[in-house]
Formats: C-alpha cells, structure tokens, sequence
C-alpha cells in the first residue's frame, strides 16, 4: 500500500489511477451515493484500499481516504470521511463494511 502526506495527495494520486467517482454517505449512513441520483449498498462494493489521516493538533482534521470499487457496476471512486468524535453516522452495516479491508 502506498503512503500519502496529506488527504489531497492521496485523492490526487487515486483519482490518477483510475477512482474517479466522488462518493458521500446517503442520510443515515447506510448507503453510498454518487452522481447525485444513484446509490450503493454495503453488499455492492469492496474497499480496495484505505488511507488514515490523524490531526496532529486538530482532531477535525482526523479523515480517512477510502479506494472503493463496484464490479457489478463496473465504478472505482473515493469516499473521504472523518473519524473519531467528527465521524458521520453510519449504519451497523456500513460501519462493519468501512471496518475491513479486502486484500
């Protein structure tokens, strides 16, 4: 796994290689969203790799940079979400999918 500085440089270097879709955690933590109007369930993805960030000085800077890709709908993008005190809800479900990682 490679190794980033910052949150933008790993965004950055991702999106180089072929993660191209912003994803968002839907209202209520239990689905994907991208383009606004379509969306992914925990079952329809996998998390290819993970990136963690840790504020040295600021815990709101404590993010996580997720590589997610979908087979079945054949997308690769990144979800930047913050941990810790600052983290968005997320379903059970959810939680345990961002929770593992699959080599």
């Amino acid at each position: 796994m490679k190794s980033y500085d910052t949150v933008s440089e790993a965004v950055n270097d991702l999106k180089a290689r072929g993660y191209t879709v912003d994803f968002n955690l839907g209202a209520g933590g239990d689905i994907l969203v991208y383009h606004n109007d379509k969306a992914l369930s925990p079952r329809e993805f996998e998390i290819d790799e993970f990136y963690r960030f840790e504020g040295n000085t600021d815990p709101g800077d404590e993010m996580i940079v997720y590589a997610i890709s979908s087979t079945h709908y054949d997308i690769h993008g990144v979800l930047v979400n913050a941990f810790g005190a600052y983290a968005d809800s997320k379903s059970d479900e959810m939680i345990r999918k961002l929770s593992v990682h699959h080599e």
